[in-house]
C-alpha cells in the first residue's frame, strides 16, 4: 500500500507544480480536447506517446495495446479510431511500434504463451508472409526488429482498410495514415515510409505487402 500511496502523493506534487507554472493549465485542459493526431502504439511502459514527441496533454489522442495491433474485430480500437476521425476530426493516424517489442518476440517463438497467442496471430501471419526474408536473418534481435517494422506496415494496412477510414476518404476528409517505429536505445522515431493519403494508395500498398514486396525507408545500417 505504501507504493500505491506514493503514486497519489506524486500526483498531488505534479498537480501543484503544474498550477504554479501555469495557473490556468487544468482549467484550460478541462474545457477542450482538440488533437490533430491519433497515436496507436504499444502498451510498453517505456513508450509514452506524448512525452517522446514532446507534446502536451490534449494534443494527441492515444490508443495502446500489446504490440500496437489494429484488429478488424477489436471494438475497443475501432471505437477509438471512429471517435478520433468522426468526432475529433483528427488529420493524422500514427501507428508506432518499437524495436525489441516483447509481443513481436513472443509471436516468433514456438512455445505456447496462453491466451495472448490468439492476440498475436496477426503478427504470426505477417512472419509467415515474409518468412524467406526473416529466415535469412541469423541474429535473433535483428530478426525481431525487422518483424517489428513489418508489423507496423501490416497495422497501417489494417487501419487503411477499416470502414471508418475508407468512409472518411470517400467523403473527402483530409486524413493521413503513417507508420513509425521507436528505438528504445536512442529515443528516436524512424518514419518507415508507410504513409497513405487515400484509398488508391492503400490499395497499392496492400498489393505490394501481400506479395511480400514491402520496402521500409529505414536501412539495414540504421536498424543495426
Amino acid at each position: 500500500m505504501e507504493r500505491i500511496a506514493r503514486l497519489i502523493e506524486n500526483n498531488r506534487c505534479w498537480s501543484e507544480r503544474k498550477t504554479i507554472e501555469d495557473p490556468n493549465f487544468f482549467v484550460d485542459l478541462a474545457t477542450q480536447q482538440n488533437p490533430d493526431f491519433l497515436w496507436i502504439g504499444c502498451s510498453d511502459s517505456r513508450v509514452e506517446a506524448s512525452r517522446i514527441v514532446g507534446m502536451s496533454p490534449g494534443e494527441i489522442f492515444v490508443h495502446r495495446n500489446v504490440a500496437n495491433l489494429v484488429g478488424h474485430t477489436d471494438i475497443n480500437c475501432l471505437s477509438v479510431i471512429q471517435f478520433a476521425v468522426e468526432v475529433l476530426q483528427i488529420e493524422h493516424i500514427i501507428v508506432c511500434g518499437h524495436y525489441g517489442c516483447g509481443g513481436v518476440r513472443a509471436a516468433l517463438e514456438t512455445d505456447s504463451h496462453g491466451l495472448i497467442d490468439n492476440w498475436l496471430r496477426n503478427i504470426r501471419e505477417t512472419s509467415h508472409l515474409f518468412a524467406a526474408e526473416l529466415n535469412a536473418i541469423t541474429d535473433t534481435s535483428k530478426k525481431i526488429d525487422r518483424l517489428c517494422e513489418l508489423n507496423v506496415a501490416r497495422q497501417v494496412l489494417n487501419v487503411c482498410e477499416t470502414t471508418i477510414v475508407l468512409d472518411a476518404w470517400n467523403r473527402g476528409q483530409k486524413l493521413m495514415v503513417h507508420g513509425w517505429i521507436y528505438g528504445l536505445d536512442d529515443g528516436l522515431i524512424r518514419d518507415l515510409g508507410y504513409t497513405n493519403m487515400g484509398e488508391n494508395e492503400a490499395t497499392r500498398f496492400r498489393v505490394d505487402f501481400m506479395a511480400g514486396k514491402e520496402n521500409s525507408r529505414v536501412t539495414k545500417k540504421e536498424r543495426d
